[in-house]
């Protein structure tokens, strides 16, 4: 029964991805509209740099300010006082 519901559902999905792909038309990308003004095209260096390197540096700038400013005490693993034999109601009985 597993079987025939995976089935059935990789079929969903593949038939709802090719709707998407034949309803979607790229072709007209191609096609200018009123008040299109596109600016010059990004190097590879630029847009690596926009797509890549900025958003790296803002995670270790973010990473860096919560580590830096970060008050807590440094912790440490602790041994549990629950296993002591002479801990809480265990010592008055």
């Amino acid at each position: 029964m597993d079987k025939k519901n995976a089935l059935r559902a990789g079929a969903l999905a593949a038939g709802t991805t090719l709707m998407m792909l034949l309803m979607s038309s790229p072709a007209l990308a191609l096609t200018r509209d009123d008040g299109d003004d596109p600016g010059p095209g990004l190097s590879v260096i630029q847009t690596l740099g926009l797509y890549v390197l900025i958003p790296v540096a803002l995670f270790a700038v973010i990473a860096g300010l919560v580590m830096a400013l970060d008050r807590s005490k440094i912790r440490t693993i602790k041994p549990s006082s629950n296993t002591d034999a002479k801990s809480g109601a265990g010592a008055k009985a």
